[in-house]
């Protein structure tokens, strides 16, 4: 099997996976798993699809990942690591497509608007 190519993205965050056959290894940024998010939370939220089609001991992951946080990284990864599993076997997607790993979460940051201090915050107004 050659290598599978995936992009996911979450807000300001793009990961960039690489899922060949192997033993379960994940390599964030030429980094272990466990070394780049040492969260368990976000752990989980990154082997979720691999855990739902228990293919968890047959893949390799190669991440490349840059932009947003902590969270936005792990979420867009969880896409780029589910988009890549259904290039392998198109039947898996139904079920990650039920989990809701299949769906880009387009929610970003509003911007800025000029004359307030916020997105939608307003500058405190008082009539006196």
């Amino acid at each position: 099997m050659e290598v599978v190519h995936a992009i996911g993205r979450r807000k300001a965050a793009v990961a960039r996976v690489y899922l060949s056959e192997g033993t379960g290894k994940i390599t964030i940024n030429k980094r272990d798993l466990k070394d780049y998010f040492p969260s368990e939370l976000v752990q989980f939220v990154v082997k979720q699809p691999l855990n739902l089609l228990n293919v968890a001991e047959k893949y390799d992951v190669k991440v490349n990942v840059y932009g947003g946080g902590f969270t936005g990284q792990s979420q867009a990864l969880r896409l780029a690591i589910a988009r890549a599993l259904v290039k392998i076997n198109a039947e898996d997607k139904k079920a990650l497509r039920a989990e809701g790993f299949i769906t880009r979460d387009s929610r970003v940051v509003e911007r800025k608007k000029p004359g307030q201090p916020k997105a939608r915050r307003r500058f405190q107004f008082s009539k006196r």
